[in-house]
Parts: structure tokens; sequence; C-alpha cells
């Protein structure tokens, strides 16, 4: 069995690699993305895959937005680590989801259950499987709490989200910081990707924001925003050719 891994967390990766060849150790890792838009640049290049193991939150937001660019004909088991999180769908569209931390019995529920999947129920499941996708509709005002009031904030003022262990904030044009209580993986699968990006852990940036990018030093980008910011963005190596693409090439809404 050629399987594909799209996670974008190496121990979540690693655990997962170890629990498939405890199960079976004849099945072939075949690749490993870790995010939209890697995954859409390997699928695109139709390997032979049996079956593709993904993560519903990558670096670079929903990992149903691949299904609005490609069309993926390979069953998907879906990964995540909220069990709230479009339980509904998952029932209804695919072949089966695991919530994390993944465990060996679990795992080998869904992999037994897809290799008694007739090429019928594959087929109408692969049908389904758009139903799953981000839809393309994204927000383009936030309500921000402040005291007893909902402060509504054009997306367009929006320079960046940025987090720490406890606390999340978004930087407005105008300098201004304001406390947020959504987790960036809320706030990004919400926002239209060809304006907002991943950069890291702590930031997501609005591609209007972007001041200035320099090369560093051990090959990742330092990105300079047309305002302070409480640290400085990097992008890390594997992920510069990406932002350099979104950055040139992405129109924006």
């Amino acid at each position: 069995m050629k399987v594909l891994i799209v996670e974008d967390e190496t121990a979540a990766y690693d655990s997962l690699v170890h629990l498939l060849h405890e199960i079976d150790p004849t099945i072939n890792i075949v690749g490993n993305t870790e995010s939209v838009a890697q995954t859409i640049q390997w699928i695109n290049k139709k390997p032979l895959l049996d079956l593709i193991l993904m993560d519903i939150h990558l670096s670079d937001g929903s990992a149903f937005l691949t299904f609005d660019h490609i069309e993926v004909e390979v069953p998907i088991i879906f990964t995540t680590a909220y069990d709230a999180y479009a339980i509904d769908a998952f029932k209804v569209n695919s072949i089966d989801y695991l919530l994390k931390p993944i465990k060996k019995t679990e795992l080998e529920q869904a992999l037994a259950k897809f290799k008694k999947l007739s090429n019928n129920a594959i087929t109408a499941y692969l049908e389904r499987i758009t139903q799953l996708s981000s839809a393309s509709t994204y927000q383009d005002k936030l309500l921000i709490p402040a005291k007893d009031k909902l402060l509504p904030i054009d997306l367009k003022d929006v320079s960046f989200f940025y987090t720490t262990d406890k606390t999340t904030s978004i930087g407005l044009n105008n300098g201004e910081r304001l406390p947020y209580s959504k987790s960036l993986d809320v706030i990004f699968s919400s926002l239209n990707p060809a304006d907002f990006y991943r950069a890291n852990k702590q930031f997501i940036i609005a591609r209007r924001a972007v001041d200035n990018i320099t090369v560093w030093f051990d090959s990742r980008l330092l990105i300079a925003l047309d305002h302070d910011t409480p640290e400085r963005i990097y992008i890390s190596k594997n992920k510069a050719a990406e932002f350099k693409d979104w950055f040139i090439n992405r129109p924006s809404s």
C-alpha cells in the first residue's frame, strides 16, 4: 500500500509512520507534505497512491483548501486534534477520521475499513469529498469584544495576527494592537489565503502589509511589515520558496 502523509508536525508524522509500520511493515510511505500548497503540488504530479492520511490543520491553513484547487482521486483518512471539528461532515463524507493522539487500534480499524471498500464505494466517496471544500467563502470583517461592546474590524485594516502561549492579538495598520480570543488555527481557516499567510506558529501576516523581505544567513526569510511587530517574523528555509511564490503570484482579493 502506497501512502501519502499530510502532516506538518514532526512528532505527529514520526508517530504515524511508526504505527503504520507496526500494523503493516509492507506499507510504503511515498511522501510527506506539510502545507496545502505542498500537497497540491505533490498530488498534481500524479504519483501512484492508494491512500492519503491528512491532518486538517496545516501550516498554511485548512486542508480542505486543497479540494478548492485540485481534484483528489485518492481516498483520504483525516486526522485532527479537535474532536468537535466538522465531525458530522467526516461521518458522511470520509472513509474515517482519527483523533489525535492517534491510537494503534483506531488506525488499524480505519485501514481495515479502507481495505474492505469496493471500487464503487470509493468512487461514491470521492464524489462527495468536495462537500468538505472550504467553499471559498471567507470573512472580510471581524467582531472584537471590547468591554461590553463588539468592535467591527475590516480585514483590510489588519497587518498581522500574533500569538504567544497565553494570548492572541491583532495588529492593525494604524499600529494599534487588540486582544483576540481565537487561536491562529481557527483564525486562519476563515481567512482568504490569497491575502493572508501563516508565516510560522506565532504569526499570520497580511500580504498587503509586507514591506521588506531579507534573506537571512541560514536561508530563512526575515519579513518586515509596515508596522512594528512584537517580535521578528521569520519564514523557515523549508517554506521560503512557498512564501515567495505566494507573495508574487497569488492574486489579492
